[in-house]
């Protein structure tokens, strides 16, 4: 099982909105990240500057790209835009983190 764990931006007038958002998240969403593989998957907000620390963790993280490709998702992110940094696809400006320690 991979893990992934990834920065984003959130705009800080958004905080509410954006978990507003995340508890009535769209059954198509949630099903497509569990299509992909997505497990385990949380979000947490730093309110001091907005950046939001997401976890998730897959079997195959090239399958779990595939995502992005879905109208869904294509649809949630276009949803989200106003809320956060995006990139001009609208898919959220993302920072990759690498992993240096675990424990089970």
């Amino acid at each position: 099982m991979a893990r992934i764990g990834q920065i984003m931006y959130l705009h800080k007038d958004a905080y509410d909105e954006y978990q507003k958002r995340h508890s009535e998240l769209w059954p198509e969403m949630k099903q497509a990240l569990k299509a992909h593989g997505a497990s385990n998957y949380s979000i947490f907000l730093n309110k001091d500057n907005g950046e939001l620390f997401a976890y998730l963790e897959v079997p195959d993280v090239a399958k779990y790209n595939e995502i992005a490709n879905t109208e869904i998702c294509k649809k949630w992110w276009a949803y989200m835009e106003p809320l956060m940094a995006t990139n001009a696809d609208n898919s959220p400006v993302a920072t990759d983190l690498t992993e240096v320690f675990h424990l089970d």
